[in-house]
């Protein structure tokens, strides 16, 4: 799906996403991503949602984020509550939702110049 935005300037925007991939501004992803207003990072999450545990979820809390965003892939799927007490613990809501869900509310909220990252699974 094509996303049409507008973003401030300097600010990344997801534009597109689709099953197998996600992009952002020009750039084409095809593994988990971690999507901030200035940049991507492919380190910060493992390869499948259910090898996230505690150590990615600090290495998400340590971004300066307000509200992470996790995209799950195609379905909302839960995580374990410990983490969302983890990161609330530290000052970071959580919101788990479907990929394009979370692609759709990253546009919004960094618009908005929230303190936000989408943590996203590929549909």
């Amino acid at each position: 799906m094509k996303l049409d935005f507008d973003s401030p300037a300097g600010t990344l925007a997801i534009a597109a996403y689709a099953p197998g991939w996600i992009r952002v501004g020009d750039q084409r992803l095809a593994q988990a991503c971690v999507v901030e207003p200035g940049g991507v990072r492919l380190d910060l999450l493992p390869a499948t949602l259910a090898e996230f545990d505690a150590t990615h979820a600090a290495a998400l809390a340590g971004q300066g984020a307000e509200i992470v965003l996790l995209g799950t892939g195609a379905e909302q799927r839960f995580i374990d509550y410990a983490l969302v007490d983890f990161l609330a613990e530290r000052g970071v809501g959580l919101e788990i939702m479907d990929t394009g869900a979370a692609c759709r509310s990253f546009n919004l909220l960094a618009a908005e110049g929230r303190a936000v990252l989408a943590a996203l699974y590929m549909i």
